[in-house]
């Protein structure tokens, strides 16, 4: 499998050889604010470049929300997202699966989410990413995750599934166990998120820790990118020199 970094926006590339990163996932707008990406004057080079890219999407967005305005405001945004991620040749635009308002009927969050991809016009795959928990959250846990590729069967607007270690740990779920079950429910992983996580399992929070230094097994990390088989990259701290050990560290141990 391909292994890699999220790495800056400026220089995707230059980012990527720093790490000796193999593929790179990049924020193609402000992660915190509603703003739509510009057109990148690299788009070109970085479609050409043969590595491949994936891009996270702001995390304002939810597709789940209780609030029609942040809703409609969610589904602007993704079909923005998307539309920019083909110009980069982008391989999946990765989507928080957000949560729900207090005390809904959690089937209102699949069914939210169905309802938006249904209007999503996209060539570029949605990745749909497990969350560190909360009693509203659509996608943390199998179970909930169960329920929301339930939701979507059937649908013809591209879509996938990205897994990230800290927060199935963060969940309560062990990671092997947890990987496996995973795979069960939703066929293939399109894409992991590889982090170790600062808190122990089920603290539902979404801390993440360089490989090897925090409170998951490496063991357990390294079986979960090897279950996984799928184009894998760190989001941990540190920066350039930090990733590429952790890129190291994945070499040595897929």
């Amino acid at each position: 499998m391909l292994l890699g970094a999220h790495v800056p926006t400026a220089d995707p590339l230059g980012e990527a050889a720093l790490r000796g990163a193999e593929v790179v996932q990049i924020f193609l707008s402000s992660p915190r604010q509603w703003a739509a990406p510009k057109l990148r004057a690299d788009a070109a080079t970085l479609s050409d470049s043969g590595i491949p890219i994936y891009a996270h999407s702001p995390y304002l967005l939810n597709l789940a929300s209780a609030d029609p305005v942040v809703r409609e405001r969610s589904a602007t945004l993704l079909q923005a997202t998307c539309e920019a991620a083909a110009t980069v040749g982008v391989r999946g635009v990765v989507v928080h699966g957000g949560q729900t308002g207090a005390g809904e009927d959690p089937a209102l969050g699949p069914a939210r989410w169905r309802a938006a991809l249904e209007q999503l016009e996209t060539t570029v795959p949605v990745l749909i990413e497990n969350t560190a928990g909360g009693a509203q959250a659509v996608a943390s846990g199998s179970d909930r995750i169960a329920r929301l590729w339930d939701a979507l069967d059937g649908l013809d607007t591209p879509f996938g599934f990205c897994l990230d270690t800290c927060h199935l740990h963060a969940a309560g779920e062990a990671l092997t166990t947890g990987t496996s079950r995973l795979l069960e429910l939703v066929g293939r992983i399109d894409l992991v998120h590889l982090n170790d996580a600062k808190d122990d399992r089920g603290s539902m929070r979404d801390r993440h820790e360089n490989l090897g230094a925090g409170r998951i097994e490496p063991g357990d990390l390294a079986a979960a990118v090897r279950l996984a088989d799928a184009p894998t990259v760190v989001e941990t701290p540190g920066g350039a020199e930090r990733q590429a050990a952790d890129i190291a560290w994945m070499r040595a141990h897929r």
